[in-house]
C-alpha cells in the first residue's frame, strides 16, 4: 500500500475488507469462536487492522458493520476493532504539540514546528527565521530557524568572556515520520552556582517527623538566586537552531546573526565547535564488543595461523 501512497486512506482499507465473503466465516459454536474459525482469513484482517493502528488511521462505524457481517460478533477481528476504537480516540489528541496531518513537505516548515516544540519549556521563547545571505562573506545561502528566550539572552550576557561556549550537534528530532537535525549553543555547567542551590523544599524523600516536645524545623529565610530552567546539570543552554544545510558555515552565520540581533557579548566570547555523531560512537562500541567474541569463538583458527 505504501508503494501506491494509499496507506493512510480509510476507504482503501474498507475496500480490502469488503472483499471477504459475508456470513461464511461466522462461528456457529463456542469452540469455533475461541479457536479462531478460519484462522488465515481472520489473521489477515487482524494484520490489516494492526497496520491501521500503527499508522494512526482510525476506523469508522461502517467498518464495524462490515466486520460484523463477515466474522460475526465473536470474531477476533471485531474484538480487535473494539479495542482500537477504545484506545485510538483517547491517544489521538493527547499530545500537547499537535501536528498537521499530513505534514508539510517544506523542510523549513518542519524546522519551525520542531524548534517551536522544543522551545515550549520556556513560554517566553521566540522562534525566528534568519537568512544567511544577510551575513557578509557567508558561503551557504540557506535559512536558519533560531529559538531563544529573553532569559537565555540574559544568561549569555552574564557569561564570562574567558569561558568558551560550544556549538553541539547534530541532534535528531522526529515529527511523526519526518526527522530534522538541530544544534545547540551551550556552555559548561556553572558548578559554583549549582552547588549553592538549597535543598528542594518539595522533596519528600527524607521527611523529618519530630516527636512530641520537639520543635518543628523551619526553613531558613535566605535570599538566593533562582535557578533557570536552562541551567541544567550538564550545561547551560543559550539557544537552539536548525539550518537548511547543517554545515559549519551556516552555523557560523547563525552565531553572527545572534550577535547582530541583541547578543553583542558573542563577539567577545570564544565559540568552539563540538560536533558529535552517535552513529560512529555506537559503531566503535559494537566493534569493541564483537572482536573478543570472534576470537573466543574461533580458537583453533588462531592457533593454525
Amino acid at each position: 500500500m505504501a508503494d501506491f501512497g494509499v496507506e493512510y486512506d480509510l476507504e482503501v482499507y474498507k475496500a480490502l475488507i469488503n472483499v471477504m465473503p459475508k456470513g461464511k466465516f461466522i462461528p456457529t459454536n463456542v469452540f469455533q469462536a475461541e479457536f479462531m474459525h478460519y484462522p488465515k482469513q481472520q489473521q489477515c484482517i487482524i494484520d490489516l487492522l494492526e497496520q491501521m493502528e500503527d499508522l494512526g488511521v482510525i476506523p469508522d462505524y461502517e467498518m464495524e458493520a462490515m466486520l460484523l457481517n463477515i466474522f460475526g460478533r465473536r470474531g477476533h477481528p471485531l474484538r480487535k476493532y473494539w479495542r482500537m476504537m477504545y484506545w485510538m480516540p483517547k491517544f489521538k489528541n493527547l499530545s500537547p504539540w499537535p501536528l498537521p496531518n499530513p505534514l508539510p513537505d517544506d523542510t523549513l516548515d518542519i524546522a519551525k514546528m520542531a524548534i517551536d516544540r522544543m522551545c515550549t519549556v520556556d513560554l517566553r521563547s521566540k522562534v525566528s527565521v534568519f537568512e544567511t545571505k544577510n551575513v557578509k562573506d557567508a558561503i551557504d545561502d540557506t535559512w536558519i530557524v533560531n529559538g531563544m528566550s529573553a532569559e537565555q539572552s540574559k544568561l549569555l550576557s552574564d557569561h564570562p568572556c574567558d569561558k568558551a561556549v560550544y556549538i553541539e550537534g547534530p541532534f535528531l528530532i522526529w515529527l511523526r515520520n519526518r526527522s530534522i537535525n538541530y544544534f545547540t549553543l551551550r556552555a559548561d555547567p556553572d558548578q559554583s552556582f549549582l552547588h549553592t542551590q538549597k535543598e528542594d523544599q518539595d522533596d519528600v524523600s527524607q521527611i523529618n517527623a519530630p516527636f512530641f516536645g520537639t520543635a518543628v524545623p523551619r526553613p531558613k529565610r535566605e535570599v538566593d538566586k533562582l535557578r533557570s530552567v536552562h541551567q541544567q546539570e550538564d550545561g547551560t543552554i543559550f539557544a537552539i537552531c536548525a539550518t537548511g544545510t547543517s554545515t559549519k558555515d551556516s552555523l557560523l552565520s547563525w552565531i553572527r546573526l545572534l550577535e547582530f540581533n541583541g547578543n553583542p557579548k558573542l563577539g567577545e566570547i570564544p565559540v568552539l565547535f563540538r560536533f558529535s555523531s552517535t552513529v560512529a560512537a555506537k559503531a566503535i562500541e559494537i566493534e569493541s564488543q564483537t572482536k573478543p567474541d570472534t576470537l573466543q569463538s574461533h580458537p583453533r583458527s588462531n592457533n593454525k595461523e
